[in-house]
């Protein structure tokens, strides 16, 4: 997984405060590619990460998942290299790869020593244009993707009630197709699909490679030149995609599947940076899910789980930077004897709380602290480093927002935590998704256990 990689980077790496400011580099091949370079020399490693501007939500109906079989697809082979040797010669120079799909990308990476970078740079050109399709590949791997929906998802009851509640949440919004695809699609997807989706969007000028770490610009941009300048660039059509109406009331949903306990899922639809008139909005909804559940001393963890004891686990998250608007999420599941209504209450508490009262200076402060101190700690890990500049470049921002997001949260207060609370937290901007446990009935829960390679998102 993609989290646990970068915890073990961040593990295995030195905590050296940086001497200086960030040192980055870009430039923009003659095909379209983007080329941005990190310097970061405190040890002989490098990441290159070659990010596509392509996933779930550039799909359609009938060939939903199409993204993340793709990605399955791009570790099977070109003309020049076999089946699976691509992460073999990886591995046979001392590094490791992997990939990820999400709602607005697909990326692929390498973590190698610094002097093997060509290494990937020579491989991840000649899959990016000279992909073997194969059909008999392409029949075992779908059908890998397959039982990799039914063990994360449909014998999953949280990931099957998130699935549900983001297809009720969203009327128009591309973000209510999952990432893994429905499972009818899958069945009907054809390696005729993958050749024109690959042809579309797997394109130099649709990409941007992201190297992090012990490396000079200029030597990367040479690489760069010989092995992806090459390359021809393809026509990338712009994806239409419609404005998410106004929400008009509250929505519910209740999901019935085999489960030990109850879930809870309450989703309030919120703006994203790039979508707002008020550029602080964003940031201060940052703050406030960090208010709910940063850390132990968070207001979920304080009050649910440890105060009243109505909860079992409880959740907040939300994230700025995003292709189109997203939402704040409160997700938990109810403590022993204790009921999915009575945490809903819970949980809808703390957001009118947030709504009426403003946050303390001094509870804002130990939430900055910590979220600045994380933000620092990230640098630490030549792979979160990139992480971040390519996932900003890809939803079409700039890099650079991530070197300004500390001080854009210090410049966060406690008014306007409490305006975008009364803004977006409503009853009416709501939705709830409640999985009601059925019984087990003997059923063996399997581990979802298809696949370290891939990540889903």
């Amino acid at each position: 997984m993609i989290r646990a990689a970068t915890a073990l980077l961040c593990t295995l790496l030195p905590t050296l405060a940086l001497a200086s400011g960030p040192r980055v580099q870009e430039m923009t091949l003659e095909n379209g590619l983007a080329v941005i370079v990190k310097e970061d020399h405190r040890a002989p490693i490098v990441t290159s990460q070659v990010w596509y501007r392509v996933g779930s939500s550039y799909e359609h109906n009938g060939i939903t998942g199409i993204s993340h079989v793709l990605e399955h697809m791009m570790f099977k082979g070109t003309q020049k290299h076999g089946p699976n040797q691509f992460s073999r010669i990886v591995a046979a120079n001392g590094g490791d790869d992997n990939a990820f799909t999400g709602r607005d990308y697909t990326a692929y990476y390498q973590n190698l020593a610094s002097d093997r970078l060509e290494v990937a740079f020579e491989l991840e050109a000649d899959r990016m244009r000279n992909l073997n399709l194969a059909e008999e590949e392409f029949a075992k791997e779908v059908e890998v993707v397959k039982e990799e929906r039914r063990l994360r998802t449909e014998d999953d009851p949280e990931s099957l009630t998130s699935e549900q509640f983001n297809a009720v949440a969203y009327l128009a919004s591309p973000y209510r197709i999952p990432v893994i695809g429905w499972a009818g699609d899958l069945e009907s997807l054809a390696v005729s699909d993958l050749q024109q989706w690959s042809r579309q969007w797997y394109a130099p000028n649709n990409a941007t490679l992201v190297v992090v770490g012990d490396v000079a610009p200029e030597r990367v941009f040479d690489l760069a030149r010989k092995h992806f300048g090459p390359l021809k660039a393809e026509v990338v059509s712009e994806v239409k995609v419609g404005t998410e109406p106004e929400q008009r009331g509250e929505k519910r949903i209740a999901v019935k599947a085999p489960a030990r306990e109850p879930y809870l899922v309450l989703g309030y639809k919120a703006t994203a940076v790039g979508h707002t008139e008020a550029d602080w909005e964003p940031y201060a909804l940052e703050m406030l899910a960090e208010i709910l559940d940063g850390d132990s001393a968070s207001r979920l963890s304080k009050n649910l789980v440890r105060g009243s004891e109505v909860a079992a686990s409880a959740n907040a998250g939300y994230s700025a930077f995003s292709r189109l608007p997203g939402m704040l999420l409160l997700e938990g599941t109810p403590a022993q004897g204790r009921t999915a209504a009575e945490l809903e209450a819970a949980l809808r508490a703390e957001v009118t709380r947030l709504r009426e009262q403003p946050v303390s200076p001094e509870e804002l402060e130990r939430v900055r602290a910590q979220v600045t101190a994380a933000k620092i700690y990230e640098k630490d890990s030549v792979f979160a480093q990139a992480m971040q500049i390519g996932l900003l470049e890809t939803v079409g921002l700039d890099w650079r927002l991530g070197e300004t997001y500390v001080d854009r949260l210090s410049a966060v207060t406690p008014e306007q935590v409490q305006a975008v609370a009364r803004k977006h937290l409503s009853d009416d901007n709501l939705t709830v998704a409640v999985l009601d446990p059925q019984p087990l009935e003997g059923k063996v829960e399997r581990q979802a256990a298809a696949g370290a390679r891939h990540e889903v998102r």
